[in-house]
């Protein structure tokens, strides 16, 4: 659906208040998300494996297989919401319509959120389970090149800075990651220098204010925070060697010049990268239902990416803005266009 003035006008009363204080709130927001939890079903189980974070605490995951697995490889999900809302539970609906349009298995994990557990826990959480999982795969059938790191928003922030650990601590070697309107940036103030910051900032559901107090609660008390490229990974001065990256940003979100940007940096740093910007979608469009065609184009892109048959709707390129060509910004600037597609 095209976001035209009566939609604009709608998205404007929906989204978040500027006034409204995150650490006030987040307890009675954090419950409201729990209410869309879908129910259990037999689709999922807990892995059996026990992991403990670097404190010793233990890490949950969830493993989701499809009904028809198609693939034996597998995707190891970290969940959006801020680092401080949503969870494995209110992120079933997402990882089963991922399992059911690639055919793999999914493995989410339910890491330790802000602002009770400021960065770094939620990273060393999902670190945690990465390394259990490429260190034992011959439990789920494959091969370490076959596991495939992915996760939105703040989960896409956890999925690039656990692949920037992964090669800085040499514990395992990520081959594909798969960011999903990642936040990548520290400043998303009137000073950020990223057009979307300010062009989305308000009006489209999740807001540039929201964003800064959702990374005020991810940092705690610690300010240095801001400038540690684990916690933005654009920070990071050192961006090679990292894996095959398929970027994924949404055409009115506040942090999408930001994913474009860390597709970019990746690129010129030698990573193989593919990115595309879903034309008329908002921040958060991968948990809309699957019946929506960004939500269908969303699978039938990673499904590609992954190189596995997909049984995704509306799988051509009908705007223009379909399956990008890999990324080339070695000799060139990066503008913040979408290239256009090769279809």
């Amino acid at each position: 659906m095209a976001i035209n003035k009566h939609m604009q006008a709608a998205l404007r009363l929906l989204s978040y208040p500027a006034a409204a204080d995150l650490e006030k709130v987040y307890k009675i927001e954090r419950a409201l998300y729990t209410l869309k939890s879908s129910p259990l079903s037999p689709l999922y189980h807990l892995w059996d494996q026990k992991i403990e974070s670097i404190d010793g605490t233990p890490i949950r995951v969830r493993i989701y297989t499809p009904k028809q697995q198609t693939s034996s490889q597998l995707l190891l999900f970290f969940h959006g919401g801020g680092w401080v809302f949503e969870s494995v539970d209110t992120y079933n609906q997402v990882c089963k319509a991922l399992a059911k349009a690639t055919g793999c298995r999914i493995a989410s994990v339910e890491y330790r959120r802000a602002p009770e557990f400021p960065f770094p826990v939620g990273l060393e959480d999902c670190y945690a389970a990465a390394k259990a999982i490429y260190a034992n795969p011959e439990q789920f059938g494959v091969q370490p090149e076959d596991i495939t790191l992915i996760g939105d928003s703040a989960g896409g922030n956890l999925t690039a800075a656990v692949s920037l650990l992964a090669r800085d601590r040499g514990d395992f070697t990520v081959s594909q990651q798969i960011l999903i309107y990642p936040a990548t940036a520290a400043d998303h103030s009137e000073s950020s220098p990223f057009p979307s910051v300010h062009e989305n900032g308000e009006g489209y559901l999740l807001t540039s204010y929201r964003v800064q107090e959702f990374m005020r609660l991810y940092a705690g008390q610690d300010d240095s925070a801001f400038t540690n490229p684990y916690f933005a990974p654009l920070l990071m001065k050192d961006l090679s060697h990292q894996p095959r990256t398929l970027v994924i940003t949404a055409e009115f979100d506040p942090l999408r010049d930001e994913g474009e940007a860390y597709a970019a940096a990746l690129s010129r740093a030698g990573a193989q990268v593919y990115l595309h910007r879903m034309p008329d979608a908002l921040h958060g469009f991968i948990s809309l239902p699957a019946r929506f065609v960004q939500v269908q184009r969303a699978h039938a892109l990673i499904a590609k990416f992954l190189g596995v048959d997909t049984v995704c709707a509306d799988n051509t390129n009908r705007t223009g803005t379909g399956w990008t060509t890999q990324l080339k910004f070695s000799r060139r600037r990066f503008t913040g266009r979408t290239p256009r597609s090769s279809d």
